[in-house]
């Protein structure tokens, strides 16, 4: 536990390395998977690898945690010991997670709690957990933390790529002819989230490896606006790049401090198919 006794919770759409969030006790609140057989719990009940095997009998849906669940997390926390909370969470243009969190935390009696929108997903949204976490050992006041993670998370980018559109085409994020014509011209769309936290195509890549490149040059780019940076890569095992990237970050970014490597929890696989690489980028806290 923390000196300020301040915990810090996040949703499993974050992603968030699980060796840290064990190290620092970051409590995670799982988003669903729901089958026609059944209803799972992201991460807990189902792993990303099982979700990828049961694409070829269904895609599933997901859905935000219950509320009963964060009221839990958020109980667990304070009986645990912990005086306050911190919660952050996925884009609020991409989930309702947020809105549902803010609701039980406005119930909370004798335990204040300030709920982060990152305005992201992924990796991205993970390492404004990660800040989360170094501002509070660090001693950011309590009633500082969310404008300052506010900041953190405006200026954090993440882009990925898909090597499949169907599964964006599936869960609603892009339309039918987007995904048509990106399959015949066998276009790899780089995305982004905007500042709704939405998702928004950056550049259009013929090919796969064009992608990958585009990708890592707005890394590249957005990394030359800060002194330093915090970089991050995350895949599938079925498109693991992640110690390929990692190195071309570091030799190709003077100003990285840390590139994070993480893999992609189900809830996001769910919308992204099992061939997905996403880069983020971040300015260095110190």
């Amino acid at each position: 536990m923390n000196d300020q006794r301040i915990a810090i919770l996040t949703d499993t759409g974050t992603n968030v390395p699980a060796d840290f969030a064990a190290a620092h006790d970051v409590r995670q609140v799982a988003l669903a998977i729901n089958y026609s057989d059944g209803t799972f719990r992201s991460g807990v009940d189902i792993t990303t690898d099982e979700v990828i095997d049961r694409f070829a009998q269904e895609i599933p849906t997901t859905s935000l945690p219950s509320p009963d669940d964060i009221q839990k997390a958020l109980d667990a926390a304070q009986a645990d010991g912990y005086e306050r909370a911190v919660f952050v969470t996925i884009s609020s243009g991409l989930s309702a997670t947020n809105s549902t969190v803010e609701l039980v935390a406005s119930h909370m009696e004798n335990f204040p709690v300030e709920v982060v929108d990152t305005k992201s997903i992924g990796v991205a949204a993970g390492m404004v957990v990660m800040a989360a976490v170094r501002m509070v050992e660090e001693g950011v006041p309590f009633e500082h933390l969310k404008g300052k993670l506010e900041e953190v998370s405006a200026d954090t980018r993440v882009y990925f790529t898909v090597k499949d559109l169907m599964y964006l085409r599936h869960g609603g994020r892009i339309n039918e002819a987007t995904y048509r014509l990106g399959s015949m011209l066998n276009l790899k769309p780089v995305f982004f989230c905007d500042a709704e936290g939405k998702y928004a195509t950056v550049k259009k890549c013929r090919g796969w490896d064009k992608a990958l490149a585009a990708e890592l040059a707005f890394v590249q780019e957005e990394a030359k606006k800060y002194a330093k940076v915090v970089c991050a890569v995350c895949c599938t095992k079925a498109e693991d790049r992640l110690d390929e990237i990692a190195a071309k970050m570091r030799a190709t970014i003077p100003n990285v401090v840390d590139v994070i490597e993480s893999g992609i929890s189900p809830d996001l696989i769910v919308h992204t198919g099992p061939n997905l690489v996403g880069m983020a980028v971040q300015p260095a806290l110190n």
